[in-house]
């Protein structure tokens, strides 16, 4: 998996009505998060739980969206849904693995929910 532990954003926009995040990193990299996305890959315990094998598999968010960004020193931001979840820190290096990693990440998302028996239902279209 790709990771930059050194890379910090320079810019995050968050684009509600669309639902994506979107950070711009200092070396350049750029990415549109969606708030799914990084709601079902929180790093909250809640979800990764306490060591490996625990996640706990995240159903049901697809139209999760973000409804506020708390910095955290200078090293993380907490994201607040509204689903409620607010108690992962996304750390600037959790961030950069999240964006550079994004579509292994939600296919393997994907195919845990298709395992689970889960029929992901397509959000609505932005507009």
């Amino acid at each position: 998996m790709t990771t930059d532990d050194k890379a910090r954003p320079t810019d995050i926009r968050l684009h509600q009505q669309s639902r994506i995040l979107e950070i711009f990193f200092d070396d350049g990299a750029h990415f549109r998060l969606p708030c799914e996305y990084l709601r079902v890959y929180s790093p909250s315990a809640e979800v990764r739980g306490h060591g490996p094998g625990q996640e706990v598999l995240q159903i049901g968010k697809e139209n999760v969206n973000i409804t506020a960004i708390e910095p955290i020193g200078n090293y993380a931001v907490r994201l607040v849904f509204d689903d409620g979840h607010n108690t992962g820190l996304y750390s600037w290096s959790v961030l950069y693995r999240l964006g550079a990693n994004h579509e292994d990440l939600w296919q393997e998302y994907l195919a845990r929910l298709e395992k689970a028996g889960y029929a992901r239902q397509a959000p609505p279209a932005a507009s």
